[in-house]
């Protein structure tokens, strides 16, 4: 019998890993102070260098940047972000519905809806029992036939409205901390709608019993809705159809696993998977070893939170999450897959959120490429500094995957 030779594949995605020199680690960025001996050491026998995932002329979220490091150009496939994460959620949408991401907020008290601050953008991450009870009630007294709640994941649900307009100019949360929402609010002149949803969700919830107990306990009340990130239902190429590869995404948050499953992936489901800091690092790490145990050819891993403390301003806690990152998940994948056989590995942020911004920016992000079967000799860490010496650069974020791929 002819042995047939078998390529394992892992991308190691981690949200938002990126940075600028920051005065409280001594000007180095998070990369540069992390230890992270598993990922470093890929660096010294692997191709480095710098991507740019996120044209221009998009805003650079994490929808776009990681429908770019899928292989996927936003170009020609991107919608929205809140369809994708609709997806995940099950809902069932129309070609003309209109999906639009509903963060549960923090605004400052006091004062008419525009002058409000955006204090916190998760509510302090608020649980997702808690926050499944409000946005019913909301759908209870706000939603319309036209218009309808779903709940998700901790503060990230979602607003189905049926035939809604396309344009809605809306702004993400995360974007204006510390602004008041004044200038903010959805600005099309048909988004009218949306801006007295968010005001009435306002009188709501500002007194409602979870709100009153958050505040006791020294928590941030939930006391608003913000609508943005609005699309149409996707039509993503399938990932297997391209590569001949069966892959599956491993996440905790719905827009990733909503790309996995319009790209015809599995998405595996990981107890304990939060979107934070305190995620279950290694069941998704054990989730991926099963998968490529089992028939599975290609696995993207994603961990939200170095991004999370990034816009939350958090510094040893994203130092911290990298670390985490390189311990608990990379360390059992790369002893697994040294045990297997060949495999390449690529490691990533989908985009850069500096701490000193505390959101996203389209700067080029630092990558990995390590193939067992072709090991290079280098003495490069990795970070952003060492990425940008290598001079390597690719200016179309889509095209590394099918050069990881090739």
């Amino acid at each position: 019998m002819k042995w047939v030779e078998i390529m394992k594949y892992f991308v190691m995605l981690g949200d938002g890993m990126a940075d600028l020199p920051v005065k409280e680690l001594g000007g180095i960025t998070p990369l540069q102070k992390a230890f992270k001996p598993n990922i470093d050491k890929l660096a010294t026998m692997g191709t480095v260098g710098l991507v740019k995932t996120v044209p221009d002329h998009i805003p650079p979220g994490s929808d776009v940047a990681n429908m770019s490091v899928l292989g996927f150009d936003p170009d020609v496939f991107y919608t929205g972000r809140s369809p994708l994460e609709a997806v995940s959620m099950g809902i069932k949408m129309s070609d003309t519905d209109m999906a639009i991401r509903c963060n549960l907020v923090t605004l400052s008290d006091g004062g008419k809806y525009e002058d409000k601050v955006m204090l916190d953008y998760s509510s302090d991450e608020i649980s997702t029992e808690e926050s499944s009870e409000l946005i019913k009630y909301l759908d209870d007294h706000i939603g319309t036939n036209e218009m309808k709640f779903y709940s998700g994941i901790s503060y990230r649900h979602c607003l189905i409205w049926d035939n809604g307009p396309s344009s809605l100019e809306c702004t993400p949360p995360h974007d204006i901390l510390e602004k008041k929402v004044t200038g903010y609010l959805p600005a099309a002149p048909h988004s009218q709608i949306l801006s007295d949803l968010m005001k009435k969700s306002y009188d709501l919830l500002v007194n409602h019993p979870i709100n009153i107990l958050r505040r006791q306990k020294g928590l941030n009340a939930a006391n608003s809705i913000w609508l943005w990130g609005e699309g149409r239902k996707p039509a993503l190429g399938n990932f297997y159809d391209t590569y001949k590869l069966k892959g599956a995404v491993v996440s905790a948050v719905d827009l990733i696993k909503g790309l996995g499953i319009c790209a015809g992936m599995k998405s595996i489901d990981v107890e304990g998977a939060t979107g934070n800091i305190h995620t279950n690092y290694e069941g998704k790490a054990k989730a991926a070893i099963d998968f490529l145990s089992n028939g599975g050819d290609f696995v993207f891993l994603h961990v939200e939170a170095p991004d999370e403390c990034g816009h939350r301003h958090e510094i040893e806690n994203k130092v911290k999450a990298i670390e985490l990152i390189d311990s608990k998940i990379m360390a059992p994948i790369l002893e697994y897959l040294n045990r297997q056989g060949d495999f390449k590995v690529m490691v990533l942020p989908d985009h850069p959120t500096p701490l000193c911004l505390r959101t996203h920016t389209h700067d080029a992000v630092p990558f990995i490429i390590y193939d067992s079967k072709n090991l290079k000799c280098n003495d490069l860490k990795y970070c952003e500094d060492d990425a940008k010496t290598t001079g390597l650069y690719i200016e179309k974020g889509h095209t590394l995957m099918a050069q990881f791929l090739a």
